[in-house]
């Protein structure tokens, strides 16, 4: 069974990214549909996939990662406006029956991603 996965890595501090608000959407053409909302828990990944089974189809999809505000709970302090403070990711899925994980390694003025396993 297919299913999106995230985990997110403060490379900054060293340690997962807790409490990390993060927005699901299905893109179609123009079309922009959001899913759901999820957030991370103290090990930095969400308790269940984001989306699995039925829900999780072959398309493009968008996770917006609500960086600025995590950033701020942790006493990180920067100029305003932030560097980073909403970060989009979209990506392509093209086999809806494999896992695709995407994790976003974070530090106030950088960031990667990857498709992990």
């Amino acid at each position: 069974m297919g299913r999106l996965t995230t985990h997110v890595l403060d490379t900054a501090q060293g340690r997962p990214g807790r409490g990390i608000r993060i927005e699901v959407y299905r893109l179609a053409g123009k079309a922009r549909e959001r899913l759901k909302e999820v957030t991370t828990n103290d090990d930095g990944r969400c308790d269940a996939p984001i989306l699995e089974g039925n829900e999780f189809t072959a398309g493009e999809y968008e996770l917006v990662f609500h960086a600025g505000d995590y950033l701020r709970q942790q006493g990180i302090t920067a100029e305003e406006p932030r560097f980073l403070d909403v970060i989009p990711l979209r990506f392509g899925v093209a086999d809806a029956e494999a896992h695709y994980h995407v994790p976003l390694l974070l530090s106030p003025y950088g960031y990667s991603t990857y498709r992990g396993s």
